[in-house]
């Protein structure tokens, strides 16, 4: 961790009453020769590995059970005959699917994470996990667009997970190696989008695939059961396990009380667990107040547009790699989708858990999040590139797989982002007793503009294919302007967080009790 990240948050980018350090400094005990740094390093503590382990296995079935589905999507609206052969359509109800999961978790996410802060985290983990589980049988075992619209709206009503497990994940780190557990997040993310896309291309029509095995009238009649049966069997796993072996982290006597009048909270950036005179410790902050917090909100909004364009991105993708050539794509079956997306995983697991800590710690949380969010710009402007190319080489030559491969590499630095604003959110929550409701309304954020993004993207996508918009490339100008959006907003934030620890925590509450 870099000595910027622990001094606190620049002058320059806030109001003079925010200019306080936001770290005790070290009384003058005959030791001063001993650097700050090195007392952190002193008291390093070691991460809780069985417990994390737990926290990252249910983030595990996160992409396994939202990504499975990618590879085949669109085939199987094709094959439902929603769009009554109009190949051009597809990406309308494409988009329509992959955006139900998200409208309806931003209606009941924050309620779930809210819900955490006062019962506790592992019950309504256990609940997310159980709804992952029934909605992709469900999502299996169907065969209308009706179907496979309730079996959405069902994964984002029950699935309260995404918030919740960043709160677990954050109780229990401290400033010591938090950035060592948020490192491990996009590796799981990635190892998981690996599994489930792999899963989803092979897996889909097992009747033609594996005959032998798979060839009765049911694998027939259900051709992308199989993918979605193994996705919700592991969800089922993860339940077990997370009743077995998961501590709960937030005890009955840390829990929060109700908000009340005195639970307000100041316009201004605050800390991790960061207490101020009139926020009581033991009382939930107000979701009013919460709003009103500055440094929540730019975190917030900042999520958020990460979350619109890699949504929007990860829908395009497919659909763009799955369209035929003379409609402007790569013309890709499933297999092929899932083995590019496949490897993306891969590499961004071994790039995440090997480089991700020393980046942030070399350069620092903003730059890195400002980095992520420009390559948006390059990764955009490559697909009309590869459609021109494929196009001029009538066919996948090397230089269509060098730049198919070049924004594969982009994505990579892409998504250190998340871990990132992860870093950002956690230090603006306002006392522990509201760390679910912080986590809880940036995901609220977040979910509202993932329903927007796959529908943006992909109807976009068919609309300018469909009406020759700009040459078909009508979708990437917009989502350039979006990307350079998100730079500035990104400039926004913080110069540097400042990690608090427990015990510091602890002391300032003291204190003003």
């Amino acid at each position: 961790m870099s000595s910027s990240e622990r001094i606190g948050i620049a002058s320059g980018a806030l109001e003079s009453d925010e200019r306080t350090p936001l770290l005790r400094q070290p009384e003058d005990d005959g030791s001063s020769g001993i650097s700050e740094e090195s007392s952190i390093s002193e008291r390093y503590t070691p991460l809780p590995k069985l417990q994390l382990g737990v926290c990252l296995l249910i983030q595990f079935a996160e992409p396994i059970t939202a990504l499975c589905i990618f590879p085949f999507i669109n085939q199987l609206i094709s094959e439902l005959d929603i769009t009554h052969g109009d190949k051009k359509r597809v990406g309308y109800y494409v988009g329509i699917i992959d955006s139900l999961f998200f409208a309806v978790e931003a209606i009941t996410v924050l309620q779930w994470s809210r819900l955490s802060d006062h019962i506790g985290r592992k019950p309504v983990l256990m609940i997310g996990l159980f709804g992952l589980t029934i909605s992709m049988i469900c999502f299996g075992l169907s065969r209308t667009f009706w179907t496979l619209v309730i079996s959405r709206c069902l994964a984002g009503a029950l699935n309260g997970n995404i918030g919740v497990m960043k709160s677990v994940t954050a109780e229990l780190t401290d400033e010591t190696n938090i950035a060592q557990a948020v490192s491990l997040m996009p590796v799981v993310y990635a190892s998981g989008s690996t599994i489930a896309t792999f899963m989803g291309g092979v897996l889909s029509r097992p009747s033609d695939r594996f005959p032998k095995v798979f060839g009765g009238d049911f694998w027939k009649e259900y051709p992308y059961f199989l993918p979605c049966g193994v996705a919700g069997a592991f969800s089922a796993l993860s339940c077990v396990a997370t009743a077995i072996l998961l501590k709960e982290t937030l005890p009955k006597d840390k829990r929060a009380l109700p908000p009340s009048s005195h639970s307000t909270v100041q316009n201004s950036p605050t800390t991790r667990h960061r207490h101020t005179p009139n926020i009581h410790p033991d009382t939930a902050v107000s979701l009013r107040d919460l709003i009103h917090n500055r440094a929540v909100m730019i975190s917030a909004t900042n999520y958020g547009f990460l979350a619109l364009l890699d949504e929007a991105l990860f829908a395009l993708i497919p659909l763009f790699y799955s369209t035929p050539v003379a409609l402007g794509g790569l013309g890709f079956p499933p297999s092929t989708i899932g083995y590019c997306i496949g490897a993306f995983g891969v590499v961004n697991g071994l790039f995440q858990a090997v480089f991700f800590r020393t980046i942030v710690e070399r350069f620092g949380s903003r730059a890195v999040f400002r980095l992520s969010m420009s390559v948006f710009v390059l990764i955009f402007g490559l697909f009309p590139v590869m459609s021109w190319l494929v196009r001029r080489e009538t066919g996948m030559s090397w230089d269509v797989w060098a730049v198919v491969g070049l924004q594969l590499c982009l994505l990579v630095i892409m998504d250190m982002g998340y871990g990132c604003i992860f870093i950002f959110i956690t230090e603006a929550s306002p006392n522990p007793q509201s760390l679910g409701a912080t986590n809880g309304l940036s995901q609220t954020v977040a979910s509202i503009v993932r329903t927007i993004g796959p529908t943006l993207s992909t109807s976009l996508f068919a609309v300018s294919i469909e009406r020759n918009l700009v040459g078909g490339n009508a979708v990437y100008i917009l989502m350039i302007a979006l990307s350079l959006a998100s730079i500035w907003l990104a400039g926004r934030l913080p110069d540097e967080v400042s990690l608090r620890s427990k015990e510091d925590w602890n002391r300032s509450v003291e204190d003003v009790d």
